[in-house]
This record gives C-alpha cells, sequence and structure tokens, in this order.
C-alpha cells in the first residue's frame, strides 16, 4: 500500500505536470527551431509572442464569453485560438516586413537580426503591458477536472490523491494534433519541402525558383500558430502573466539547444528533457522517502534540492552544461 501511495504521490505532482510543462516548451522550442533554421537567427522576442497570443486570445475569450458563446465543458480560450493566431501572425509577418526584411537584403551577419530581435522583445514587452497591464489573470471555463482528488481517494481508498485538469489532457492533445500536423505539412506539402530546401541551402533553393518570401512569410505563420498555442496551453494550465512568459524565454530556448537547435525533433525532446530535470530538481521528495524507506531513515528534511522559485536556474544550469560538452545538442542540430 505504501508503494501504491508512493507512485501515486509521484505520478500526480511530478509526471502529469512535468509532462504538460514538457509539450508547452516543445511548442514553443519548436518555433525557435523553424526560425533559426530557416530564417538562421535566435529570436529573442519569442516569449513576448506567445504573451501577446495568449493576451489576444484572453480578449478575444472575454469577448465570446460576454456573448455566451462557449464550448461547454472545454475552456471557451479554444475558440478565440485561432482567432489569436491569426491577428499574432499579422503582427510577426508585419514585422518581419518592417524590420527583418531590411537586414535580408543586406546579407546582415546573424548577430545584427539577433540585437533587432532583442529591440523588438523590449517594444512587444511593453505592448503586452499596456493591453492587459502586469497582473496575473486566470482564463479558464468549462469543465476543470477529469478526475477528481477526493473521488480517487475514495475509489482506491489510498491516502494519496490524484487529480488530473481537463487543460492538462488538452494540452497533451492539442500537442500531439500540432506537432503531427507539423512533420506531415514539412515532408509531405509542397510548400513544406521548399521550406526544407531552403533551410538546407538557400541559394540552391533560390536557383531552384522557390519563392523566399513565400518561405519567410509561412515561417512566421506557423511560430505565430505554435507561440500562441504554446503560451494560451501554458496560461490554462496555470494562470498569464507577462513577467513569466519573459521568463519562458530560458526555459523555452534550453529546450530547442538541448534537442540540437534547427531539429524539429530535438525540440520536442528538448521540451521534455527541461520540463522533467525543472520538476524533479524542485519536487519535494520527502513524502514518498517517508512511503518507500524505514521508519528509522525516514528524513527530516523536504529532501528538495532546490526552491520551485530557482527553477528556471535548472534550465540555465542544463543549457551551460549542453553548450559546454556536447554543444549540437542530442540530435546534432540537423535542420528540418
Amino acid at each position: 500500500m505504501d508503494f501504491l501511495n508512493a507512485v501515486v504521490a509521484i505520478t500526480n505532482l511530478l509526471i502529469i505536470p512535468a509532462t504538460t510543462y514538457g509539450a508547452q516548451l516543445a511548442l514553443g522550442a519548436l518555433g525557435v527551431t523553424l526560425i533559426y533554421s530557416i530564417l538562421r537567427f535566435s529570436n529573442f522576442a519569442h516569449g513576448d509572442t506567445m504573451a501577446f497570443g495568449t493576451v489576444v486570445t484572453i480578449g478575444i475569450t472575454t469577448l465570446f464569453q460576454s456573448w455566451g458563446i462557449s464550448l461547454g465543458p472545454l475552456p471557451t480560450a479554444l475558440l478565440a485560438l485561432p482567432f489569436a493566431i491569426a491577428i499574432t501572425a499579422v503582427l510577426l509577418v508585419g514585422t518581419d516586413f518592417a524590420i527583418y526584411r531590411f537586414y535580408r537584403k543586406k546579407r546582415a551577419v546573424p548577430i545584427i537580426f539577433v540585437m533587432a530581435s532583442l529591440g523588438v522583445m523590449f517594444v512587444m514587452n511593453g505592448l503586452i503591458r499596456f493591453m492587459a497591464g502586469v497582473k496575473d489573470q486566470t482564463f479558464d471555463d468549462g469543465t476543470r477536472f477529469i478526475i477528481k482528488a477526493r473521488d480517487f481517494k475514495e475509489w482506491s481508498g489510498l491516502d494519496e490523491a490524484l487529480s488530473l485538469r481537463t487543460t492538462q489532457v488538452l494540452t497533451l492533445v492539442v500537442a500531439i494534433a500540432i506537432v503531427a500536423w507539423l512533420f506531415w505539412f514539412l515532408n509531405k506539402t509542397r510548400t513544406g519541402k521548399s521550406m526544407r530546401a531552403f533551410s538546407d541551402n538557400e541559394d540552391l533553393a533560390l536557383l531552384s525558383g522557390i519563392n523566399p518570401n513565400r518561405v519567410v512569410m509561412v515561417t512566421w505563420v506557423i511560430v505565430a500558430m505554435l507561440a500562441t498555442t504554446a503560451g494560451v496551453l501554458y496560461g490554462l494550465d496555470k494562470a498569464y502573466s507577462p513577467y513569466t512568459y519573459f521568463q519562458l524565454l530560458l526555459p523555452t530556448f534550453a529546450a530547442a539547444i538541448v534537442g540540437g537547435l534547427g531539429n524539429p525533433l530535438g525540440a520536442i525532446v528538448g521540451g521534455f528533457v527541461v520540463s522533467f530535470s525543472e520538476v524533479m530538481v524542485t519536487y519535494v521528495w520527502k513524502k514518498v522517502a517517508i512511503y518507500l524507506l524505514p521508519e528509522a531513515l525516514e528524513p527530516n528534511g523536504l529532501l528538495q534540492l532546490m526552491s520551485t522559485e530557482y527553477k528556471f536556474a535548472v534550465s540555465f544550469a542544463i543549457l551551460v552544461v549542453v553548450l559546454l560538452f556536447k554543444p549540437t545538442g542530442l540530435f546534432k542540430g540537423q535542420s528540418v
């Protein structure tokens, strides 16, 4: 019985949250890796892109709710998501047209694009705070739990409870659907193959008649979809806070680099590596140890390696280790 309690505790407070968080990071890291592999620069405005898409989704969700529009047991944000993606895509394509295209024509070195993206990040940061303020916001509705803690305890007879929120299942379902679509798009469609060719050899792709402006525009649209979806799923699972989305830039980049910057599969794996590392390091293992160890060996402390306030330091540490010992990442940074 103690062993089952330990398993339930780990599942409830480690495996489920880490899997959900990993799916959110994977979507964000996919956007980072697409920009790097096709547009060839690291976009530091990606975290604020996630925040912008989430803010727009919150606004549209509130509008729909005022009109009495809902999805029943599912969050109304799902209905608002396509509209938010479209608005975010317009912003990204417009930003590219106004800023990045100039540097592409000049064939500027990647660091110039990085510095330009820093400027875009600060502008978007201010815009988001002007639109939504700085306070945390929740925008979840519909059925909140698939498995309730009290119901599970009554059913199982265990001391430990297991709960499963609708947003956690929704995150996995939406993430799997988007990743499957993205891989199909990149490998099976003509536009996707053009993007891969452009990524592998830009000059040869241009000689083959591929329209670079179309490739760039489609890339930004897909990035808008990935960033907005990741931001909304994160906000539904936790809460919206512009500061949190700014901080998410670090684990998102860490996920992309761990897997191999420029490799979509690596971005997905990297997302889960970072998420499980963060959750495991900040998890309080005392309860599990009490269930599994003899009474004489029961710990007095929390058995928590790091406080949750410092979880982003885990991403930084992983990033440093990977850059020092395996800078190409787990999948050697292969392009799309």
